[in-house]
């Protein structure tokens, strides 16, 4: 169960590291970003329920990436393009 939460809390730099490389299709992207955690939600609680918990926690994995991608879009700082 511990290794679980650790990979699950890995999520939060990988979301970050994916959110810095894409800044600029993070406001585009918004509505999938949304679609990604309903769909996660509702498979990864499927899964969860039907005994199959490696993939629920897959799609967990990817909601909470997902998630922080969200909400780092709608952050104006971060999404601020930048020239170098």
């Amino acid at each position: 169960m511990i290794a679980e939460i650790v990979l699950l809390v890995l999520a939060i730099p990988v979301g970050l590291l994916i959110a810095a490389m894409t800044r600029d299709e993070l406001v585009e992207g918004r509505k999938w970003f949304k679609v990604i955690i309903i769909v996660g939600v509702a498979v990864g609680g499927w899964f969860y329920l039907t005994g199959d918990k490696a993939i629920a926690y897959t799609c967990l994995f990817g909601v909470i990436v997902a998630f922080v991608s969200l909400i780092k879009s709608k952050d104006k700082k971060w999404v601020k393009r930048r020239f170098s």
